[in-house]
Parts: C-alpha cells; sequence; structure tokens
C-alpha cells in the first residue's frame, strides 16, 4: 500500500470531517515518555486517579493497542469560541470552555470511525485500525507532540502556532505505513504566564502538573468533599479550569476553529447563576445536561459544589 497514497487520503477525509489538522507519527515505544510518567507518578502528582497506573505497557507501545501498529495518527478537533463572562463578581459559575458542548468523546470517535469507514470502503477492507478518544492508555500529548500537533506548553497542554491550546486530542492507530511529520519547536521561550497565573500553584515546574493542586482535578475527579480552604481557590470555578489556557499569549491571537458538534449548548447559553445551579433536581440537571462532559462530576457532586461558593460568596460579602 502507498504510504504517501494513504496519508493524503487520511488529511483529506480529516479535513472533510472538520478537524482542525490531521499529523502522522511512527507507532514505536515511547521510552523517554514512560521514564518521564514514571516519575509523575511515583511523586503521587496523580492523586486519586489510580487508573493512571494501569497498563503502562500499553500506555508506552501502541503495537500493543494495535497489533501489528505502524502508524499513530494524530487528530485535532478545536471548541475555540469567545468568553461570555469576564467577572468572577458575576454570582455565574465558571464551566471550562470544553465542557460547554456535547460530549466531545462522541463527537471525535464518530468523526474517527468516519475516517476508518472510508478507508476500508476506499483503500482495503483489511486495515486494522482503533480510533482513540481520552478513554484508554494513549499518552495523547506525546503523541500531539511527535506528530507536530503542537508542543509542550509550561501548563501541560498542547500548544499550536495558530490554535494555541483551544483543541482536543484524537488518535487513530492503524496497521499500515504513512509519511510521519516532524515534531514542532517549542515557542513557549522564557514566558511564565500559566505558572504565574495558577492561584492553587498547580504547575510545579514546567510541563509538570500536580493534579492533586489543580482545579479542574480538584472539580472533577476529586471524590472527596472540599475544604473551605480548597472552595475559595477554586476561584469560582464549578467544573474544570481555563486560567491557565487564557493567559497563554498563544490563546489570545488564537484562530477560532470549531468542530462540527461541538457547538454550545443552549444550556450554557447563558451559563446557569450560582443559584440556579445549587437548586437544581436531579431530574432537571440531567434533562439539560445529558450528553454533555459535565455528566462525569454528577448532579450531586456539582451541586454540592455550588452550594459551597455560593455559601462563601456570602460570607465574605
Amino acid at each position: 500500500m502507498d504510504p504517501l497514497l494513504l496519508t493524503r487520503q487520511i488529511r483529506q477525509k480529516a479535513e472533510e470531517l472538520g478537524f482542525g489538522a490531521c499529523r502522522f507519527a511512527k507507532a514505536e515505544p515511547l521510552v523517554e515518555e514512560a521514564r518521564h510518567l514514571e516519575e509523575w507518578l511515583s511523586r503521587g502528582h496523580h492523586g486519586s486517579m489510580a487508573w493512571m497506573e494501569h497498563y503502562f505497557d500499553k500506555r508506552i507501545d501502541p503495537t500493543k493497542l494495535v497489533e501489528g501498529a505502524k502508524t499513530v495518527v494524530c487528530l485535532m478537533a478545536g471548541y475555540h469560541f469567545q468568553e461570555r463572562w469576564e467577572s468572577p463578581q458575576s454570582r455565574v459559575p465558571r464551566v471550562a470552555k470544553y465542557a460547554q458542548s456535547r460530549d466531545y468523546h462522541k463527537v471525535l470517535k464518530k468523526a474517527c470511525h468516519g475516517i476508518i469507514n472510508h478507508l476500508h470502503e476506499t483503500i482495503s477492507p483489511d486495515i486494522h485500525a482503533r480510533a482513540f478518544v481520552d478513554s484508554a492508555p494513549v499518552m495523547e500529548r506525546a503523541w500531539a507532540q511527535r506528530s507536530g500537533i503542537g508542543w509542550l506548553g509550561k501548563n501541560g497542554n498542547i500548544l499550536n502556532r495558530t490554535h494555541g491550546s483551544w483543541f482536543l486530542l484524537a488518535e487513530i492507530i492503524l496497521d499500515q505505513e504513512t509519511i510521519p511529520d516532524q515534531p514542532m519547536q517549542d515557542h513557549c521561550g522564557s514566558c511564565t504566564a500559566c505558572i504565574d497565573a495558577c492561584p492553587t500553584e498547580a504547575i510545579v515546574k514546567p510541563s509538570v502538573i500536580d493534579s492533586r493542586k489543580c482545579i479542574s482535578y480538584l472539580t472533577i475527579e476529586h471524590k472527596q468533599e472540599l475544604s473551605n480552604e480548597t472552595v475559595k481557590q477554586l476561584d469560582g470555578w464549578l467544573f474544570g479550569c481555563d486560567i491557565c489556557q487564557d493567559v497563554c499569549p498563544w490563546n489570545r491571537k488564537a484562530v477560532p476553529h470549531r468542530m462540527p458538534g461541538l457547538e454550545t449548548r443552549e444550556a450554557f447559553s447563558p451559563l446557569p447563576s450560582l443559584k440556579e445551579w445549587s437548586e437544581f433536581t436531579e431530574d432537571t440537571f440531567f434533562e439539560q445536561f445529558q450528553g454533555s462532559p459535565l455528566m462525569r462530576a454528577g448532579w450531586q457532586r456539582l451541586t454540592t459544589t455550588a452550594r459551597a461558593i455560593n455559601n462563601l460568596d456570602r460570607s465574605i460579602s
């Protein structure tokens, strides 16, 4: 099978489906990245996310996920849009931008399968390929670096000179050779805007995040009750956090790009107030946010956090 033809076919179909970029990397063990992951885990930076320790061999070797793997296709799906609020005193709790649309796992996985089906129909039904969207042991940032989607920013996100970091990642691992792309040069330079802006000092050193301090982790993955001190540090964030992205110079001049299917849901236009969040019943929450990333945290978690933020604001005022 002609690697150049296959590369062009995949890239063309990815563009048709709305991906902002499609890059290719040779499927091989992630030796250096494995060392960094081991150190990160040994320091406990993953907090209560014990699943990060599982399937280590598959995380670092794509051939453990797809037999005979030769290529990792890396795909970028933008979700960049104009911010709706600025003031933390607006009584509107903050929700990360990516979470204000449909569940990206489903949107991106469907698009990836569209690429795979296209290959089966136009080239060969014998191509063995699997799609991954943040739901399997794939080191997506490592592959995004290797394929040239972007470089690893000091805030731990992949940065691209055109789109900043306002995008999600997906991968297709397949058993065919393609033409690999070159990694992108690091363009962070001496900038430390993200490190300086993080209210919880979660960026312990450039590109290394201590999840236990990260607002995104605390509002999504951390299952224990939050202390008053921790609620203060949330700075009004109810689900996720965009602070380290908002201050990034590359994001301030990023070209807007929206993957079809990631449009803002009506439930977030406008965003509910703290009072509304606090009073959601389980039924109304499910009705408004079914099929959105917020379901990961769930009704009880989000309403409890909203009440805690609301009570804190009242005590301060």
